[in-house]
């Protein structure tokens, strides 16, 4: 009994000190976004528990939609669907925004969470990648879509993927405001500056999706990032590669 008492002690301090040590590396910085404690803010630079904080949006509808509007998001929100294993009933498309990234539409958008994921991504990760290698912004992208009743890797049996529930994208490529297209298929091993975006906008995604999967990963996404805000992202499971 003694000896769990003084495990129980130990695990207290340990807690106790790492909350103070975040709390003075937050407040000496001025960034309130690298608490786990304070709320998500899309105006925020991206913080130690921005993706986590994402990832807990999951479920949380209404709070999800006040953060899109909040930070002056553009969207209509879509109409529950779906039935069993494959009920969607956050999903939210984006409107066109002058200056803004442009997606395809699809038959059924993304996740709310995916969606403030998403816009994160553009404004601190893609656009600032795509100023400093090429000089100027990316204009749009294409995707592979997002809803998709399936189960994982397209099995017929085990569990079933985030895109049965829209809660993950697949991003195929992005085009430059003066045309030119930087794919994940012909550009991951491709040119030195291609392959350097291509792997900034991945190594940034994986600081806001719960789970992003490029073709480091496997040959089933050779051709596309996929990018899902799945649950378990919220306490601490995440996936990067």
């Amino acid at each position: 009994m003694r000896q769990i008492h003084l495990f129980l002690r130990h695990i207290l301090f340990w807690g106790v000190l790492l909350c103070l040590i975040l709390l003075a590396y937050a407040v000496l910085r001025q960034r309130p976004q690298d608490l786990p404690w304070t709320k998500i803010d899309l105006d925020q630079p991206i913080g130690l528990f921005t993706g986590r904080k994402l990832a807990a949006l999951t479920g949380e509808r209404a709070q999800c939609l006040a953060l899109l509007e909040q930070a002056g998001v553009s969207y209509s929100a879509m109409e529950p669907g779906g039935s069993g294993q494959c009920v969607y009933d956050d999903a939210v498309r984006l409107k066109a925004e002058r200056g803004a990234l442009a997606y395809a539409p699809a038959a059924v958008a993304p996740s709310c969470p995916v969606v403030a994921a998403l816009k994160l991504w553009e404004w601190q990760v893609v656009q600032p990648a795509a100023q400093r290698i090429y000089g100027q912004p990316v204009a749009s992208l294409r995707h592979f879509g997002s809803y998709s009743c399936r189960r994982m890797y397209g099995r017929s049996a085990g569990d079933f993927s985030e895109h049965a529930t829209a809660d993950a994208i697949d991003i195929a490529a992005f085009f430059l405001a003066d045309g030119r297209q930087i794919s994940v298929l012909n550009d991951w091993d491709g040119k030195a500056r291609d392959a350097e975006f291509l792997r900034a906008v991945r190594d940034g995604a994986c600081d806001l999706f719960s789970t992003v999967l490029s073709p480091d990963y496997n040959k089933a996404h050779r051709d596309h990032f996929h990018l899902d805000q799945a649950e378990r992202g919220a306490i601490g499971g995440r996936a990067c590669r």
